[in-house]
This record gives structure tokens, C-alpha cells and sequence, in this order.
């Protein structure tokens, strides 16, 4: 396969995975919306014995918004390495002008040395 297509293949593997992680946000958004509407009703000072209580409760659920955010940065963050490649070569063929500063050095194939 030549650096071309696998490039290629790789935008195109990344503008499914982007798709796919708007669709999660969709999700995520609707599910949030359910989950405020839960804690607005049942986490309030009458429903746990203590105040110690309450903030738990409160922290567990923040604690997992805050775990699903850091799992799509992460995300997020290899694909932007996988675009940095893509971008990062096209700087040698004239290409790529508009993202010479987002780009960087981009990274080697073993090509470089041929």
C-alpha cells in the first residue's frame, strides 16, 4: 500500500471515529439531561441521614462525568497524533500550508531515509 492510500485511510478511519464519538456526545447529552433531572429531585438534604452523605453521592456522580471526559480526551488525543502524521508530511510536498503551526514535525515512516 503506498504512503498515499494509507494516509487516506487514515483520515477516513478518523472521520468515522469522529462520527461515532459525536454520536456518543448525543448520548451522553440526553443521558446527562436524565441524570440532572434525577439529582435535582432525589439528591437534596431530606433524603440522606447526614450531610456527609450527600456530598458522597454528589461526588460519585461527578466522578463518573469527569472519568467519561477524561476517556474521550484520551481519545481525542490519539487521533489528533494520527492527523499530525497525515498533516506533518504533506509539509514537504507544499502541502499542508494552512496547518504548519497545528502540525508540527509530524512523524517518520522509515521513508525519510530512503
Amino acid at each position: 500500500m503506498s504512503r498515499e492510500k494509507a494516509y487516506l485511510q487514515m483520515l477516513e478511519s478518523t472521520a468515522t471515529i469522529q462520527w461515532n464519538i459525536a454520536m456518543i456526545l448525543e448520548a451522553k447529552a440526553v443521558e446527562a439531561e436524565k441524570v440532572k433531572q434525577w439529582a435535582q429531585h432525589h439528591i437534596h438534604a431530606r433524603a440522606f441521614e447526614s450531610h456527609e452523605e450527600q456530598l458522597k453521592e454528589s461526588l460519585s456522580i461527578h466522578e463518573v462525568i469527569v472519568e467519561m471526559v477524561e476517556g474521550l480526551t484520551k481519545l481525542e488525543n490519539g487521533l489528533y497524533s494520527n492527523l499530525k502524521a497525515v498533516l506533518g508530511s504533506g509539509e514537504d510536498d507544499g502541502g499542508g500550508e494552512g496547518f504548519g503551526d497545528m502540525s508540527g514535525d509530524g512523524f517518520s515512516f522509515g521513508e525519510d531515509s530512503k
